[in-house]
């Protein structure tokens, strides 16, 4: 968020299996960098638990200037922006293109689309393409195997390792620990 220029919260989700300890690794961290942070129990307690949250943000929004800057001009090649996205936001080293992305871009650039944002879709586990790089790797290479054009929308959507664009589910999904028991109870909710 700091390279955009923008005010900001980190807004830690507590869930029922957090930890003492993580919340606290969590909450030092920011203090030791100066980030504003509020421990939020929305899952638990809906809007009531994001009081907090929302009261530091209107504060950050209020007190501190607004210096946004995009991180690329849309004007710039569609690698050029991945790579700066790739590198900025994620840590990379570089970006590799695929065979198919490299014709794609080609193909973007005769019909006028490469002037289009870009959109990238990775894995819900890592900031690379990879699942089993869990969290923020360090020196790595990040893969563009192809894009999705969304037009209508109005930005190019650019897949990087074995990813869907629907939205993520975690691996074991809250619903299937959902059920009813024998009196009519929802059970399995929290």
């Amino acid at each position: 968020m700091q390279a955009f220029g923008l005010p900001f919260v980190i807004a830690i989700n507590r869930f029922t299996t957090d930890t003492a300890r993580e919340i606290k690794a969590l909450t030092d961290f920011c203090d030791m960098n100066g980030y504003p942070v509020s421990l939020t129990e929305v899952w638990a307690k809906g809007g009531e638990g994001g009081l907090d949250l929302a009261e530091k943000v209107l504060h950050a929004i209020e007190s501190e200037e607004n210096h946004f800057a995009p991180l690329y001009d849309v004007n710039e090649p569609i690698p050029e922006k991945i790579r700066k996205i790739a590198q900025i936001v994620y840590g990379t080293k570089d970006v590799e293109f695929s065979s198919k992305a490299q014709k794609q871009i080609k193909q973007f650039m005769e019909f006028g689309w490469d002037k289009l944002p870009i959109c990238m879709a990775k894995t819900q586990y890592s900031l690379s393409d990879d699942p089993a790089k869990l969290g923020r790797p360090t020196d790595f290479t990040i893969t563009v195997r192809e894009f999705k054009p969304s037009i209508g929308a109005g930005f190019l959507v650019a897949l990087t390792g074995d990813v869907m664009t629907m939205p993520g589910l975690p691996k074991q999904p809250a619903a299937l620990r959902m059920d009813v028991d024998k009196k009519g109870n929802a059970v399995g909710l929290f």
